[in-house]
Protein backbone atom coordinates (compact mmCIF):
# COMPACT_ATOMS: atom_id res chain seq x y z
CA UNK A 1 0.00 0.00 0.00
CA UNK A 2 1.20 3.46 -0.92
CA UNK A 3 -0.71 4.91 2.02
CA UNK A 4 -0.35 8.59 1.07
CA UNK A 5 -0.90 8.29 -2.69
CA UNK A 6 -4.52 9.45 -2.61
CA UNK A 7 -3.85 12.22 -0.13
CA UNK A 8 -1.00 13.55 -2.26
CA UNK A 9 -2.75 12.94 -5.57
CA UNK A 10 -0.13 10.62 -7.08
CA UNK A 11 -0.33 7.22 -8.67
CA UNK A 12 1.18 4.00 -7.35
CA UNK A 13 4.86 3.47 -8.24
CA UNK A 14 4.76 1.09 -11.20
CA UNK A 15 8.51 0.42 -11.27
CA UNK A 16 8.48 -0.59 -7.61
CA UNK A 17 5.61 -3.01 -8.24
CA UNK A 18 7.45 -4.59 -11.15
CA UNK A 19 10.61 -4.99 -9.09
CA UNK A 20 8.76 -6.54 -6.16
CA UNK A 21 6.74 -8.85 -8.40
CA UNK A 22 9.93 -10.18 -9.99
CA UNK A 23 11.11 -11.37 -6.56
CA UNK A 24 7.80 -12.08 -4.85
CA UNK A 25 6.35 -15.58 -5.16
CA UNK A 26 3.19 -15.08 -3.17
CA UNK A 27 -0.04 -13.21 -4.01
CA UNK A 28 0.75 -9.51 -4.37
CA UNK A 29 -1.91 -6.89 -3.78
CA UNK A 30 -1.25 -3.28 -4.76
CA UNK A 31 -3.12 -0.27 -3.44
CA UNK A 32 -2.82 3.49 -3.28
CA UNK A 33 -3.61 5.99 -6.02
CA UNK A 34 -5.54 3.55 -8.23
CA UNK A 35 -8.38 5.57 -9.75
CA UNK A 36 -9.39 3.94 -13.04
CA UNK A 37 -9.63 0.71 -15.01
CA UNK A 38 -6.45 1.72 -16.79
CA UNK A 39 -4.66 2.07 -13.44
CA UNK A 40 -5.85 -1.41 -12.50
CA UNK A 41 -4.65 -2.85 -15.79
CA UNK A 42 -1.27 -1.17 -15.38
CA UNK A 43 -0.78 -2.66 -11.91
CA UNK A 44 -1.85 -6.14 -12.99
CA UNK A 45 0.42 -6.02 -16.03
CA UNK A 46 3.27 -4.84 -13.79
CA UNK A 47 2.93 -8.06 -11.80
CA UNK A 48 0.25 -7.49 -9.17
CA UNK A 49 -2.24 -10.29 -8.57
CA UNK A 50 -4.85 -7.99 -7.04
CA UNK A 51 -5.57 -4.28 -6.83
CA UNK A 52 -6.93 -2.59 -3.74
CA UNK A 53 -9.28 0.39 -3.87
CA UNK A 54 -10.08 2.69 -0.98
CA UNK A 55 -10.58 6.40 -1.61
CA UNK A 56 -11.30 5.90 -5.31
CA UNK A 57 -14.04 3.37 -4.56
CA UNK A 58 -15.61 5.75 -2.06
CA UNK A 59 -15.59 8.55 -4.64
CA UNK A 60 -16.81 6.29 -7.47
CA UNK A 61 -18.25 2.99 -6.19
CA UNK A 62 -18.93 1.83 -9.75
CA UNK A 63 -15.19 1.32 -10.13
CA UNK A 64 -15.56 -1.84 -8.07
CA UNK A 65 -18.19 -3.21 -10.41
CA UNK A 66 -16.26 -2.23 -13.54
CA UNK A 67 -13.06 -3.73 -12.18
CA UNK A 68 -14.77 -6.98 -11.24
CA UNK A 69 -16.42 -7.26 -14.65
CA UNK A 70 -13.18 -6.53 -16.50
CA UNK A 71 -10.63 -8.47 -14.42
CA UNK A 72 -12.69 -10.71 -12.14
CA UNK A 73 -13.77 -10.13 -8.55
CA UNK A 74 -10.80 -12.18 -7.33
CA UNK A 75 -8.60 -9.25 -8.44
CA UNK A 76 -10.60 -6.54 -6.69
CA UNK A 77 -9.97 -5.74 -3.02
CA UNK A 78 -11.74 -3.01 -1.11
CA UNK A 79 -9.66 -1.49 1.66
CA UNK A 80 -11.62 0.14 4.47
CA UNK A 81 -10.24 2.47 7.13
CA UNK A 82 -12.76 2.47 9.98
CA UNK A 83 -12.83 4.55 13.15
CA UNK A 84 -15.22 4.29 16.08
CA UNK A 85 -17.08 7.61 16.19
CA UNK A 86 -19.87 6.57 18.56
CA UNK A 87 -20.18 3.74 21.09
CA UNK A 88 -21.86 1.51 18.51
CA UNK A 89 -20.79 3.07 15.21
CA UNK A 90 -17.66 2.83 13.09
CA UNK A 91 -17.28 5.41 10.33
CA UNK A 92 -15.33 4.99 7.10
CA UNK A 93 -12.49 7.43 6.45
CA UNK A 94 -10.76 8.09 3.14
CA UNK A 95 -7.40 9.51 2.02
CA UNK A 96 -5.33 7.42 4.37
CA UNK A 97 -7.72 7.91 7.28
CA UNK A 98 -7.72 11.69 6.96
CA UNK A 99 -11.23 12.45 5.69
CA UNK A 100 -14.52 11.38 7.24
CA UNK A 101 -17.06 10.06 4.75
CA UNK A 102 -20.18 9.72 6.90
CA UNK A 103 -20.52 6.09 5.79
CA UNK A 104 -21.04 3.32 8.32
CA UNK A 105 -18.30 0.70 7.98
CA UNK A 106 -20.40 -2.49 7.90
CA UNK A 107 -22.86 -1.00 5.42
CA UNK A 108 -20.06 0.16 3.13
CA UNK A 109 -18.34 -3.23 3.28
CA UNK A 110 -21.55 -5.01 2.30
CA UNK A 111 -22.19 -2.57 -0.54
CA UNK A 112 -18.62 -2.87 -1.83
CA UNK A 113 -18.90 -6.66 -1.93
CA UNK A 114 -22.27 -6.44 -3.66
CA UNK A 115 -20.64 -4.26 -6.31
CA UNK A 116 -17.96 -6.86 -6.95
CA UNK A 117 -15.15 -6.68 -4.41
CA UNK A 118 -13.81 -10.17 -3.78
CA UNK A 119 -11.91 -9.37 -0.59
CA UNK A 120 -12.04 -6.83 2.23
CA UNK A 121 -9.03 -5.40 4.05
CA UNK A 122 -10.40 -3.83 7.21
CA UNK A 123 -8.09 -1.45 9.04
CA UNK A 124 -8.97 -0.08 12.46
CA UNK A 125 -7.72 3.50 12.70
CA UNK A 126 -8.08 3.36 16.48
CA UNK A 127 -5.93 0.24 16.83
CA UNK A 128 -3.44 0.89 14.04
CA UNK A 129 0.08 1.33 15.37
CA UNK A 130 -0.88 0.74 18.99
CA UNK A 131 0.33 -2.89 19.13
CA UNK A 132 -2.49 -3.45 21.63
CA UNK A 133 -4.53 -5.84 19.53
CA UNK A 134 -7.03 -5.69 16.70
CA UNK A 135 -10.50 -4.19 17.00
CA UNK A 136 -12.35 -7.47 17.41
CA UNK A 137 -15.85 -6.00 17.39
CA UNK A 138 -15.80 -4.21 14.04
CA UNK A 139 -13.86 -7.08 12.48
CA UNK A 140 -16.49 -9.56 13.63
CA UNK A 141 -19.33 -7.36 12.38
CA UNK A 142 -17.85 -6.95 8.92
CA UNK A 143 -16.90 -10.62 8.69
CA UNK A 144 -20.47 -11.64 9.43
CA UNK A 145 -21.90 -9.12 6.96
CA UNK A 146 -19.98 -10.21 3.85
CA UNK A 147 -19.41 -13.48 2.07
CA UNK A 148 -15.83 -12.85 0.99
CA UNK A 149 -12.51 -13.09 2.85
CA UNK A 150 -11.88 -10.37 5.42
CA UNK A 151 -8.30 -9.41 6.27
CA UNK A 152 -7.94 -7.78 9.69
CA UNK A 153 -5.49 -4.89 9.93
CA UNK A 154 -4.26 -2.60 12.69
CA UNK A 155 -3.05 -3.43 16.17
CA UNK A 156 -0.80 -6.49 16.02
CA UNK A 157 1.73 -6.39 18.82
CA UNK A 158 2.08 -9.98 19.96
CA UNK A 159 1.27 -13.40 18.61
CA UNK A 160 -1.84 -13.78 20.74
CA UNK A 161 -3.42 -10.81 18.97
CA UNK A 162 -3.42 -12.66 15.67
CA UNK A 163 -5.13 -15.68 17.17
CA UNK A 164 -7.74 -13.45 18.83
CA UNK A 165 -8.78 -11.69 15.63
CA UNK A 166 -8.93 -14.93 13.67
CA UNK A 167 -11.00 -16.70 16.31
CA UNK A 168 -12.96 -14.03 18.18
CA UNK A 169 -12.94 -11.44 15.37
CA UNK A 170 -13.82 -14.13 12.81
CA UNK A 171 -11.34 -12.72 10.28
CA UNK A 172 -10.11 -14.94 7.48
CA UNK A 173 -6.57 -13.54 7.48
CA UNK A 174 -4.41 -11.07 9.35
CA UNK A 175 -2.27 -8.18 8.19
CA UNK A 176 0.73 -7.18 10.29
CA UNK A 177 3.52 -4.69 9.71
CA UNK A 178 5.49 -3.46 12.73
CA UNK A 179 6.03 -6.89 14.26
CA UNK A 180 7.80 -7.93 11.06
CA UNK A 181 9.46 -4.65 10.09
CA UNK A 182 11.20 -4.27 13.43
CA UNK A 183 12.11 -7.94 13.77
CA UNK A 184 9.88 -8.73 16.74
CA UNK A 185 8.70 -11.89 15.02
CA UNK A 186 9.29 -13.66 11.73
CA UNK A 187 6.60 -15.00 9.43
CA UNK A 188 7.74 -18.45 10.54
CA UNK A 189 7.17 -17.55 14.20
CA UNK A 190 3.63 -16.49 13.40
CA UNK A 191 2.83 -19.59 11.40
CA UNK A 192 4.14 -21.93 14.05
CA UNK A 193 2.13 -20.14 16.73
CA UNK A 194 -1.06 -20.23 14.67
CA UNK A 195 -0.54 -23.89 13.87
CA UNK A 196 -0.19 -24.69 17.57
CA UNK A 197 -3.59 -23.06 18.06
CA UNK A 198 -5.09 -25.28 15.35
CA UNK A 199 -5.43 -22.45 12.85
CA UNK A 200 -4.74 -23.75 9.31
CA UNK A 201 -1.61 -22.24 7.77
CA UNK A 202 0.79 -23.27 5.03
CA UNK A 203 4.07 -23.83 6.84
CA UNK A 204 7.47 -23.54 5.22
CA UNK A 205 9.47 -26.74 4.89
CA UNK A 206 12.83 -24.97 4.92
CA UNK A 207 14.10 -21.48 5.77
CA UNK A 208 14.86 -20.86 2.11
CA UNK A 209 11.21 -21.40 1.22
CA UNK A 210 9.84 -19.10 3.91
CA UNK A 211 9.17 -16.22 1.53
CA UNK A 212 7.39 -18.56 -0.86
CA UNK A 213 5.08 -20.05 1.75
CA UNK A 214 3.39 -16.89 3.03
Amino acid sequence: FDITASAHGRGTMVDVIGAVASQCFMPLTVGGGIRSLEDMRTMLQAGADKVSLNSAALAEPELLRMGAEKFGSQCIVVSIDAKRTQPDRWEVFSHGGRKATGLEAVEWAARAVALGAGEVVLNSIDADGTKQGYDLEITRRVSRAVGVPVVASGGAGKLEHLVEVLEQGEADAVLAASIFHFGTYTVGDVKEFLARHRIPVRRATSPNLMAMAV
